[in-house]
């Protein structure tokens, strides 16, 4: 029976050893670096002071190889010995790879206020210049407040979106171990809420502290038109 190679690389075609799943994540991160930084596979090697041969073995079975040698690898490529052999700790959510036999699933509306919960970090997007055609897109860390969302910013800052523009809240969660999660979207527009004894409520509640810090006087609501969703799920519980 024909054995099927996996390549962590398009250029290791003439391989023959497949990698471990470990390696192959490693092998993948210097594949991703070498392209950033525009060296090819012989001039990484070069520099790392390593034949080309070498550094394959080394991309075939990482996960048991010299760490001195990763370490020159990690020099020459411009990073972290850590972020090389294990990857970020600060990287993206879904990095963890997709269920098994996923279905996307739209969510009520009912069940897209549950997902929000009661607070959490989320994305507000709108758009600037003169024909409305620049996107914004900033994270603002919210809470639900009834049937909107609302967030404290700075009224000079790049989330001070001004009241009444038409403005759309994000906000999602990815489980990296089984690949599952959820995206609720809110679209509508902005209202700056100005009763004192509403705000006052809402600067006590848990999760109203603004993440990036400073001074951040104005609260805007996102008061939605239009809830909508989606969850991925396992197939047999779709």
């Amino acid at each position: 029976m024909e054995r099927t190679v996996v390549h962590a690389d398009p250029e290791r075609s003439g391989d023959r050893a497949e990698p471990s799943s470990e390696a192959g994540r490693v092998a993948d991160r210097m594949a991703v670096r070498r392209r950033q930084l525009g060296i090819s596979r012989d001039e990484l090697a070069r520099r790392a002071g390593m034949s080309t041969a070498y550094l394959r073995e080394i991309e075939s079975r990482a996960d048991d190889f010299d760490p001195a040698a990763l370490a020159r690898l990690a020099v020459v490529l411009e990073m972290p010995y850590d972020e090389l052999t294990t990857g970020r700790t600060d990287a993206p959510p879904g990095r963890g790879g997709p269920a098994a036999h996923p279905v996307l699933v739209r969510l009520t509306e009912q069940e897209c206020w549950q997902r929000l919960g009661t607070h959490g970090i989320g994305r507000i997007s709108y758009t600037v210049g003169p024909g409305k055609e620049a996107p914004v897109v900033v994270p603002v860390n919210f809470l639900v407040d009834g049937r909107s969302v609302v967030y404290r910013t700075d009224p000079a800052g790049v989330a001070g979106i001004r009241a009444g523009e038409p403005v759309a809240f994000e906000a999602d969660h990815v489980d990296e171990q089984t690949g599952l999660g959820w995206s609720v979207l809110l679209a509508g527009t902005s209202e700056h809420p100005a009763d004192h004894e509403s705000l006052e409520a809402l600067e006590r509640r848990r999760g109203a502290g603004p993440w990036a810090g400073g001074r951040r006087d104005l609260w805007v609501r996102v008061l939605p038109h239009q809830v909508s969703g989606r969850v991925i799920r396992p197939l047999r519980e779709a």
